[in-house]
């Protein structure tokens, strides 16, 4: 718009507000979700599936996900298409517990293992360069 109207905001934002109404935006509903879902289940296995949400910042939602509050939604549709308890129970938490439980376990290690650095980052990297 601002390429076919220099120099015209008003001309820009009128042509934004028309092509916006010829072009609904199109908005993926709970089931495209769930189907999503399933697809990562096939593929990849229950035990690398989860749910996760940053609904700060965005302008869309799926329709019927429009916040946290929709997740049960979520499950009931997924316990409906023959989703076990046990595999909603590891999406909905179970599964990034069970890595960050690793992921513990590791630094655990690690740190018995590995000399505490004392170097400073000013030391690592040397003097500050203009």
């Amino acid at each position: 718009m601002k390429a076919l109207n220099p120099g015209d905001p008003e001309a820009v934002s009128v042509g934004l507000k028309a092509w916006k109404a010829a072009h609904p935006e199109a908005r993926a509903t709970l089931a495209q979700v769930a189907d999503h879902a399933d697809y990562i289940r096939r593929i990849a296995g229950i035990d690398h599936v989860g749910l996760g949400s940053d609904f700060d910042g965005i302008d869309s939602t799926p329709l019927g996900l429009e916040g946290v509050d929709k997740y049960p939604e979520l499950l009931v549709e997924l316990a409906r298409r023959g989703w076990s308890d046990s595999d909603l129970a590891k999406i909905a938490g179970g599964n990034v517990l069970r890595v960050m439980r690793g992921a513990e376990a590791v630094a655990k290690r690690l740190q018995a293992s590995t000399p505490t650095p004392s170097a400073t980052i000013a030391e690592l990297d040397g003097p500050p360069t203009k």
